[in-house]
């Protein structure tokens, strides 16, 4: 009986697991989608617009990493 139990146990520790390699897949894919596009909207500024905002064009990936990672 008590050896049932712990395989279930162990069942369970496995499912919870993997459910967190999911979630933790499906948020560094959400991160990666959001770096991806901040980085193409920024690139397709011209350089005045980049002035007006007040970002030289290298600081465009450092910014871009900062959206992605909530900073």
């Amino acid at each position: 009986m008590a050896y049932a139990s712990q395989i279930r146990n162990v069942e369970h520790q496995l499912a919870d697991r993997f459910a967190g390699l999911v979630a933790s897949y499906k948020a560094a894919r959400e991160r990666r989608r959001v770096f991806r596009q901040t980085l193409s909207e920024l690139n397709a500024l011209s350089p005045r617009e980049l002035a007006d905002l007040g970002i030289h064009r290298s600081m465009i990936t450092r910014i871009a990493l900062e959206a992605a990672n909530g900073k």
